[in-house]
């Protein structure tokens, strides 16, 4: 192997073109949301789940193929239509709080969207963060929060 290793910057480049285009496609496509369901085996009675999606007409499976390269994560979900549109959405989709905490919230950090996706993924962040801390668990105010912030 020479000192040059060409390969390595060629590779170097291909990663930048591509972070470039991720941010841009995101940016134009993506979604950045935070469902609360109602769930009976939650002890407050209510599931907070966080998600990160991307949307594309079916024809376009192969870029939502790519994030699921890039980021390592994700899955690809049909979403059938019913209207008079001639092709199927599909969905790109990450809802595992490990993946979103790891890979998503981190790339996007370092790698900030340009439009006003921006706010939205800013108040993403802050749900993952207080998540982290267990926070999404207990009503504040209730009385056994008042009882364990008094200790």
């Amino acid at each position: 192997m020479d000192g040059d290793n060409p390969s390595s910057a060629e590779d170097q480049q291909e990663r930048l073109r591509t972070t470039g285009w991720v941010v841009g496609f995101v940016d134009g496509e993506g979604c950045f949301s935070c469902s609360i369901y109602r769930c009976h085996k939650m002890t407050l009675k209510w599931q907070v789940r966080p998600s990160f999606d991307v949307v594309q007409g079916e024809s376009s499976r192969d870029a939502l193929e790519g994030l699921i390269r890039f980021f390592g994560c994700g899955k690809i979900y049909l979403n059938r239509r019913r209207d008079n549109h001639r092709e199927d959405l599909l969905r790109y989709n990450v809802y595992r709080f490990e993946d979103l905490r790891t890979k998503i919230v981190p790339f996007f950090r370092e790698n900030p969207l340009r439009t006003s996706k921006r706010e939205n993924f800013e108040k993403f962040v802050q749900i993952i963060e207080l998540m982290e801390l267990r926070r999404h668990l207990s009503v504040p105010g209730s009385s056994r929060s008042r009882r364990s912030s008094r200790r």
